[in-house]
């Protein structure tokens, strides 16, 4: 991925796009914490997340437009020459300590950001394209974390560096600290060189014309939300992250306060660095949603990183420990990740190249109206006496939505994202022949059957959900039968069985996925066992293939199998890589000795 030509380039750029925007914010926000106590301060910091909000909300229409009609390396180009103006700005106004001049010019700097947006985030999609569309996400999502991270250490580090107590006005503490504002402006010039260096990858632009009576009117606002509302896939996803940016910006424009009057913290370092371990969160949860994307988007990732959050919001105000705190943050980061990465992925995954840019820009409106609404709601709510932990509990319940938002669509997703990170920890998987699996018809995977874990092995690569036959007992667990129901699973027994291979064939006919262990059983002695012919039985008028799988003898001696090898030791603390082969697709006639035969060669050849 990383050898895509304007790669790293892009990736430097993203880098210092938001650490210059970041290094601003954390300028004002120090100062105001200095300066101001209790209510007060939560409101101003407020106004503050709300100033890089605003722009974001009011240019929806025009950057959407821009994105969709010129070439997105141009535009970031542009915008990064704009920053360099604004950088000059703010640090004319830090030199003579205009502290409102600089306040304002953080709206300045935010509308350079949510016109840039669409662009840089449209860009993923043309510089790395569909196969490392995961990937890409993540790697963005890692170097714009690094950037935030890196900005408030960098700056909270030398404004302490530079304050001194005997400061006491907001000018006093900006002529100061004046020099940090040469940094901002270094920043934008050397993102504004590298921009002018990426490659153009413009395929398609959109033919539209902008209007500014009918930007002014609202028409291309409601035109470009029902762009967004089309696939309401996409909708619900930016839903979902509108919510979740919702809950952050109120924890972060909070901790401040709740550190200073519950847990008697006064140094911005400690503060600040706190916050920033939820970046250094954010890094790793994103290399990790890449990694466990490798296949596919996986979107059951969102699900577990709700959950997560929700309850570290909850959680928070129990705890009177700043280390504490400090690792509940950088969990809460890293299941941001698990969040951020494969939602994002998906949108730019559904939508299409023409309209991308209108939808990455839709996007950024509703996250930024969430966001703008949630930090208002703040303001009142701190403005008439709510405290800090009060708000962390609301966000609380803000969070049970989000879960029961993501569980309603991507509950199956969800179940299997959590098995593969719970066996993660122990198993390494390892697929061949992946591409023998055709996606546009249906399939009848059949091959041995050597341990519990099989149904989720075989499960994890899948772009879509294999309908397993069980034994109808396992399948009526009384603590798994939800699941296995949701699942779709097809329940078989001695009595019923040929109503299980009739409804297997209705499910091949829709073209899905269908599993079968023709063993009839986990194996005992890690050899093939009689494979029974009751496959057979399925009508062959589907238009589909049978593809043979064989799954690695590395999994015999685990807790999982039934097989223990006399000379093997159970060593909790080794990570056991396991192998799965997927044959060549092979004829629907193929019968119970002609399949065992073919998944005997594939034993002999693989296991050798």
């Amino acid at each position: 991925m990383f050898k895509i030509l304007g790669s790293i380039n892009y990736l430097v750029v993203v880098f210092l796009n938001a650490f210059t925007d970041l290094g601003h914010k954390i300028i004002i926000q120090n100062t105001i914490f200095k300066v101001y106590d209790g209510s007060t301060q939560i409101v101003l910091t407020a106004i503050v997340n709300a100033l890089i909000l605003l722009p974001f909300i009011l240019v929806f229409s025009p950057s959407g437009f821009i994105a969709d009609k010129f070439p997105k390396n141009k535009i970031m180009e542009y915008a990064a020459l704009f920053a360099v103006v604004i950088t000059l700005g703010i640090t004319y106004a830090y030199y003579h300590g205009y502290f409102l001049f600089a306040f304002a010019l953080t709206f300045l700097l935010a509308l350079q950001s949510a016109i840039y947006g669409p662009a840089k985030y449209g860009y993923i999609k043309e510089l790395f394209g569909e196969k490392y569309i995961s990937g890409g996400n993540g790697a963005v999502q890692a170097v714009t974390t690094v950037a935030i991270l890196g900005g408030i250490i960098f700056y909270t580090v030398l404004f302490e560096g530079m304050y001194s107590d005997t400061l006491y006005t907001k000018a006093e503490i900006l002529e100061t600290v004046a020099p940090l504002g040469w940094f901002l402006v270094g920043g934008s010039v050397l993102e504004w060189f590298l921009a002018s260096r990426l490659p153009n990858r413009l395929k398609l632009s959109s033919s539209k014309r902008f209007c500014m009576k009918k930007y002014l009117r609202g028409f291309y606002l409601v035109k470009n939300l029902k762009t967004l509302t089309r696939k309401r896939e996409i909708f619900e996803a930016v839903i979902a992250l509108g919510l979740f940016w919702s809950i952050s910006q109120v924890v972060l424009a909070v901790f401040g306060e709740y550190a200073k009057d519950q847990l008697g913290v006064t140094n911005t370092i400690y503060v600040q660095g706190v916050m920033a371990l939820a970046g250094i969160g954010i890094v790793l949860g994103s290399i990790m949603a890449a990694k466990l994307s490798k296949y596919s988007i996986n979107l059951g990732l969102s699900g577990v990183g709700a959950i997560g959050i929700t309850l570290i919001v909850f959680l928070i105000p129990f705890i009177d420990s700043m280390a504490v705190i400090a690792f509940m943050f950088t969990l809460f980061g890293v299941l941001s990740g698990f969040l951020l990465v494969p939602l994002n992925a998906y949108i730019q995954h559904l939508s299409s190249s023409v309209h991308l840019g209108t939808v990455l820009a839709a996007n950024n409106f509703i996250q930024n109206i969430f966001m703008f609404s949630f930090l208002i709601l703040t303001t009142v709510f701190a403005y008439f006496g709510m405290n800090a932990e009060l708000l962390f509990y609301l966000m609380g319940c803000v969070g049970i939505y989000l879960i029961y938002l993501l569980f309603r669509r991507y509950y199956a997703d969800i179940f299997w994202a959590t098995m593969e990170i719970l066996t993660a920890f122990r198993y390494k998987y390892i697929y061949h022949g992946l591409e023998n699996i055709p996606n546009d018809q249906a399939v009848l995977l059949l091959g041995n059957h050597v341990s519990w874990l099989d149904w989720i092995i075989l499960q994890l690569p899948m772009k879509r959900p294999i309908n397993y036959m069980m034994d109808r007992e396992i399948y009526y667990w009384r603590s798994l039968h939800f699941l296995f129901e949701k699942g779709e699973a097809i329940p078989v027994s001695p009595k019923a069985f040929k109503d299980a291979f009739k409804e297997a064939h209705n499910r091949l006919l829709e073209g899905r996925m269908v599993g079968i262990f023709p063993e009839g059983g986990i194996t005992k002695d890690g050899e093939l066992q009689e494979f029974k012919r009751g496959y057979e039985l399925i009508p062959k008028d589907y238009e589909g293939v049978i593809v043979p799988f064989y799954i690695g003898s590395s999994v015999f001696g685990t807790l999982f199998s039934k097989y223990k090898p006399k000379n093997g030791k159970l060593n909790i603390f080794k990570r056991r890589q396991i192998n799965i082969y997927f044959g060549k697709p092979l004829p629907k006639e193929t019968d119970a000795d002609q399949l065992k035969e073919v998944i005997a060669k594939m034993k002999e050849t693989y296991e050798a």
